[in-house]
C-alpha cells in the first residue's frame, strides 16, 4: 500500500498490478515508495482503476501500462470527459485515454474478483479475494462511503453496501484513509448509515 499523499487516492500494488495511481501530481513519491519497498517498478504490466475519478486516475499517463477499468466508467476516461472524471475539480485538462482491458463483474485479475459496486460512480468495482477487500471509494473505514454526488447514485450504493455488507472480510484497504482489519465490522458500520439517507 502507498498511502495518498495530498488529493491522491491509496494506491495498491499486488504481483504485477498497481491498483489506482493518484492525481499524478506526487508521482516521484509513488515511485520512491515502490523503490523503498524494494519493488522494481518495471515488474508493473497493469493499472486498474477502481473507478474514473481524477483522483484514481491521473497517474495513468506517467506510466507505460495497459489499464484496465469497468466498462460502465471506461467511457468518460476515453472521451476526456472532465466533468464525469471530476478532473475540473481539479483544474486539469483531461487526455483522452485509452482502457485496453473492460473489466465487468466475475472477472478475475491474479487471486481477486471483480465486483461491480456502483454508487460512488455507475462503473465502481471492488476487488475481493476470500479475505481482502480493495474497495476503491465504495466503502471506507469507520463505517464511511463514497459520495454520491459526482456521478453517483445512492440507491445503487445501498444495494453495493448491502452485497458487501454480506461477505467474510477480514481486511479493508480503501481508496482514501486508513487500513484495516476486521474488514466486515466496517462495511456492515457503512450500509447501516447509508439506510439513513
Amino acid at each position: 500500500m502507498i498511502e495518498g499523499k495530498g488529493f491522491d487516492s491509496n494506491i495498491y500494488v499486488f504481483e504485477d498490478v498497481i491498483v489506482d495511481t493518484g492525481t499524478g501530481q506526487n508521482m516521484n513519491y509513488v515511485l520512491n515508495s515502490l523503490k523503498n519497498a524494494e519493488y522494481d517498478p518495471n515488474n508493473l504490466s497493469l493499472i486498474v482503476n477502481t473507478h474514473n475519478h481524477y483522483d484514481h486516475i491521473g497517474g495513468n499517463v506517467h506510466l507505460d501500462l495497459k489499464v484496465a477499468m469497468h466498462q460502465e466508467d471506461a467511457k468518460a476516461l476515453e472521451e476526456g470527459d472532465e466533468k464525469t472524471t471530476a478532473a475540473d475539480m481539479f483544474g486539469k485538462s483531461l487526455c483522452n485515454m485509452k482502457v485496453e482491458v473492460k473489466l465487468h463483474e466475475g472477472d478475475k485479475i491474479h487471486d481477486f474478483e471483480v465486483l461491480h459496486t456502483p454508487g460512488h460512480t455507475v462503473g465502481g468495482i471492488c476487488l475481493y479475494n476470500g479475505e481482502t477487500l480493495i474497495s476503491g471509494d465504495t466503502v471506507f473505514a469507520d463505517g464511511g462511503f463514497g459520495r454520491i454526488d459526482l456521478g453517483g447514485n445512492m440507491d445503487s450504493m445501498k444495494k453495493s453496501l448491502k452485497r458487501l455488507s454480506e461477505l467474510e472480510i477480514e481486511y479493508l484497504l480503501p481508496g482514501h484513509g486508513p487500513c484495516t482489519s476486521d474488514g466486515s465490522k466496517h462495511v456492515k458500520m457503512a450500509y447501516e448509515v447509508a439506510m439513513e439517507f
